[in-house]
């Protein structure tokens, strides 16, 4: 079995956040690092930032330029797909749209929190979604760990039709 060494803070920012979702925060990125097999055995951290929107506002217009909120934010501190070692990156999650999303999308906030997860850690190892191949990829990388987790899969059409409709 692999060994992977990676401290996973949670930080909660806004409490609006239920507390109980940590555990399935853990969860959900050990998950992802099992079902990658990776094998790191130096030290390892990443953070998870529960915030508000207007927050996640203000880091998606200060890094990415962006004046809006959205779901998650990835701030990877490694190149891609290198070795995992020290501070690896930062995750942040917006509350108010991950739980309007949840609720469009029929969702518990715990399975949606988990998937914004393993995607925001897929993100600090290098995945992406800019081009067809890649988001292909990358789905089906959080397809199969949420899976692992018993979660269904988000890409349904009718969860993509949900997203469509809240982000207009």
């Amino acid at each position: 079995m692999p060994e992977f060494d990676l401290e996973i803070d949670v930080l909660i920012v806004d409490e609006i956040w239920p507390l109980s979702l940590e555990a399935d925060i853990l969860r959900a990125i050990n998950a992802a690092i099992a079902h990658l097999k990776l094998d790191v055995k130096v030290p390892a951290e990443l953070s998870v930032l529960l915030t508000n929107d207007q927050h996640q506002h203000e880091l998606n217009a200060q890094w990415r330029e962006k004046q809006s909120s959205t779901n998650v934010l990835s701030f990877p501190q490694i190149e891609p797909f290198s070795p995992v070692a020290g501070l690896i990156g930062d995750i942040s999650l917006a509350y108010e749209t991950v739980a309007k999303e949840a609720q469009s999308e029929n969702k518990s906030l715990k399975d949606h929190v988990s998937h914004l997860c393993v995607h925001g850690f897929l993100h600090i190892l290098g995945y992406d979604h800019l081009t067809n191949d890649d988001a292909e990829q990358m789905e089906l990388l959080e397809r199969e760990i949420l899976l692992t987790l018993e979660i269904d899969d988000p890409y349904t059409e009718i969860a993509l039709e949900n997203v469509r409709l809240l982000e207009e």
